[in-house]
């Protein structure tokens, strides 16, 4: 039955055209935003998991910025740790040369004392970023004796963030204390105990105590067999200090080691985290593009149908005439 009330064939054709030009608009904003998801619209599943994965590539970039930092403060510390190792085996030569008769003491004191000054700046200047493991004062509003880096990020199945660390004891690498004196330089040594044999075969000994090396002095010393003993005891004093500044210095250099491999890490999983995103809601431009083509023919076809159908109505009135 043809009808001049109801034209089926181009409500057809209009159908088709509304289809293949909404599919068009969403093929063109594929192409000129790269993205097939950009909207919880288009996929809410894949839109929310997106989002959750985003935030957390942002989260893994600030950590990796975060142990960039945490490094060049490590590295910092181990190079004036490094410094002050060669200081403590100049201090300890001086003694050396001290321990000979007739030496001039108050001399060698002077080239001690400025080995000293160099300690306390050495570990003063190892600061970066507000942080200093060498030097510290333990009694400051706020102080935290354990040193922490944020490392990692994981997310548990119900959404829930933690945040993973690296940490060390400030303990273990503090060389000056400004509240009680307690660093492996400025702390009191009451336990070395020195030893010189005098000519007639005597043995004299003295404690390094109520010293640090900081502040041990030599040049009031003699050429006695105590005062003797006495410089010997703050050799092996400096001994022992270069023993422990060596071991805070594995403390920081394993810590730093840890850093620099996290850091590998979470730049792969960032990337990993980036590439799962991209599978999820980047567009396929390939496809796209193919799919633009086919769809503007569609387009072209579409409206000659319609134009078609519409046309047919026009024929009804050949038979009025």
């Amino acid at each position: 039955m043809t009808s001049i009330l109801t034209n089926n064939a181009a409500n057809t054709a209009l159908l088709n055209l509304q289809n293949t030009v909404k599919n068009l608009d969403k093929t063109q904003s594929e192409i000129s935003t790269g993205l097939r998801v950009s909207t919880a619209a288009d996929n809410a599943s894949y839109y929310s998991i997106a989002t959750s994965l985003k935030s957390d590539s942002s989260a893994l970039s600030t950590i990796s910025d975060s142990l960039d930092v945490a490094d060049a403060t490590l590295s910092t510390a181990t190079d004036a740790m490094s410094k002050i190792s060669d200081t403590l085996s100049k201090i300890k030569n001086s003694l050396i040369t001290a321990q000979t008769q007739g030496a001039d003491r108050t001399k060698i004191q002077g080239e001690i004392a400025t080995y000293q000054a160099q300690l306390k700046t050495y570990a003063e200047g190892a600061s970066l970023n507000g942080q200093n493991f060498l030097s510290v004062d333990s009694g400051a509003a706020g102080f935290n004796a354990t040193a922490s880096f944020v490392a990692s990020l994981s997310r548990s199945s119900d959404g829930t963030v933690a945040y993973g660390t690296i940490t060390f004891d400030k303990t273990d690498t503090k060389l000056f204390d400004a509240a009680d004196q307690s660093g492996i330089l400025d702390e009191v040594d009451s336990t070395t105990t020195g030893s010189f044999t005098n000519a007639d075969g005597t043995t004299e000994t003295a404690t390094a105590d109520g010293k640090s090396v900081y502040n041990l002095d030599i040049s009031a010393l003699t050429d006695e067999g105590a005062d003797l003993a006495m410089i010997n005891a703050y050799q092996k004093q400096v001994e022992a200090a270069i023993k422990s500044v060596t071991a805070a210095s594995s403390v920081l250099g394993s810590t730093q080691s840890r850093i620099e491999s996290q850091k590998d890490f979470v730049d792969s999983l960032t990337n990993s985290v980036d590439a799962g995103v991209s599978s999820l809601v980047d567009a396929d431009m390939n496809e796209a593009s193919t799919r633009l083509s086919a769809l503007q023919v569609q387009q072209q076809l579409g409206v000659q149908a319609l134009s078609i159908a519409n046309e047919s109505s026009q024929s009804i009135l050949k038979l009025f005439q």
